[in-house]
């Protein structure tokens, strides 16, 4: 092991230097910035004065309760503040106004607290002051996690420099850059009860495993089959903390796991005779390529109608048309995610174009759902398609007569 990486590692002495510098800021960023983050959360409130009522209106597009809802928030606001009132399911039904009489505070540190009562408690200040840094700090957490998950990338640039070029080391570093700045402007909200925090760390976990997975695919290496399990593993418990997507959450259960196996056993048995760590790709013909639209479009109706159907709760949409115009967008991009599957397991040249496709599709989603930073992920998609599909034409048309046809 310590032979490989001696092997491997970085052989020029001063950019091994400066990214070894780099490591440690990344480092000292991250866990500076939870020590901070906490700081601030945990500061006590001082003492508390009053300075005024105010009305506030009800935000009804924040709700989605039913009776599975043991507790309803409900969100009053005026301009940028706002007053969160918990109530019990029954209380919440019977709630028909839409505004409050709320009683603002201000600490000693300037900040503007909110009470639906006049008589305020230490403690309830206190709570309230929390949660109020706690969302105000949301980017100071998002940049610790965010530069932890760049420091591994670095590392592993480092760490695995002569199995990648220039070009590959600058695109895997700059779309995890860019993914740490859109973390940091566009913090995540909480949904279905998880900390926004815990959402962007699995949404950088996702960007991070899946840009090196395509990074190894574009490298013909049968190892991007093993990166790939784990992306599969963050995507299932992302889809399922956020309670959507089901038609992909399904097809990554019970597709995109076993696919996985099975084509890095396959790509095993097809190892390019002269570099052992390249796979023999292929094309698809013409009609294949018919049957495989027909099969997509089929796919797409039927998955997107029947999960239109399903009752099924989240607060992560507080639309119900945009929540079923993302099912039948997402059924597609499994159906084409399946296609996708299919062609890398049988090492085909079409798997960039239908990433291409899939990648589109789940771009729109990201945008209609507000998820900026995997906007991120979808560029390196798009860079790294191009650059793999041109590097995968170029190895078949130079071994396009050494190989029989095939399927496995």
């Amino acid at each position: 092991m310590i032979q490989f990486f001696k092997k491997n590692i970085e052989s020029n002495k001063k950019l091994r230097t400066f990214e070894i510098i780099v490591l440690c800021l990344l480092v000292f960023t991250s866990i500076g910035s939870v020590f901070y983050g906490l700081l601030q959360i945990h500061k006590d409130v001082g003492d508390l004065r009053y300075v005024q009522s105010v009305t506030m209106n009800r935000d009804k597009d924040e709700e989605d309760y039913d009776s599975d809802n043991k507790v309803c928030d409900v969100i009053y606001r005026k301009g940028d503040q706002k007053l969160v009132v918990s109530y019990d399911y029954e209380d919440y039904v019977k709630l028909n106004k839409n505004s409050i009489k709320a009683y603002e505070f201000k600490t000693v540190n300037g900040q503007n607290l909110y009470f639906d009562h006049k008589d305020v408690s230490h403690q309830e200040a206190s709570h309230t002051y929390k949660e109020m840094m706690a969302e105000e700090t949301l980017s100071v957490f998002n940049l610790a996690s965010a530069t932890f998950i760049l420091m591994l990338s670095v590392a592993i640039m480092m760490l695995f420099s002569k199995q990648f070029t220039t070009y590959e080391k600058s695109w895997f570093i700059s779309i995890m850059v860019l993914a740490t700045i859109l973390s940091v402007l566009f913090p995540e909200d909480s949904a279905n009860g998880v900390n926004g925090i815990i959402i962007m760390i699995l949404y950088l976990l996702d960007t991070f495993l899946n840009i090196l997975c395509e990074l190894l695919i574009s490298k013909q290496s049968r190892y991007n089959f093993l990166v790939s399990v784990l992306v599969e593993i963050v995507e299932i418990v992302s889809c399922v903390v956020l309670m959507y997507r089901f038609a992909t959450m399904a097809t990554t259960l019970f597709f995109w796991l076993p696919i996985d196996i099975i084509s890095y056993i396959n790509w095993s048995k097809h190892r390019d005779d002269e570099e052992d760590e390249l796979t023999m790709v292929r094309k698809l013909k013409g009609y294949q390529e018919v049957l495989v639209i027909i099969g997509i479009i089929v796919w797409t109706v039927v998955v997107g109608y029947f999960i239109s159907g399903l009752d099924i709760a989240t607060d992560f949409y507080n639309n119900k048309t945009l929540e079923t115009a993302i099912i039948y967008i997402d059924a597609c991009a499994s159906a084409v995610g399946i296609a996708n599957g299919l062609f890398i397991f049988f090492r085909l040249r079409e798997q960039w174009i239908a990433w291409y496709i899939c990648a589109f599709l789940e771009a729109v989603i990201n945008i209609m759902s507000g998820q900026y930073v995997l906007l991120a992920l979808k560029l390196g998609y798009f860079t790294n398609t191009t650059y793999g599909y041109i590097k995968w034409s170029r190895y078949i048309k130079e071994h396009q007569n050494k190989e029989k046809v095939s399927l496995f």
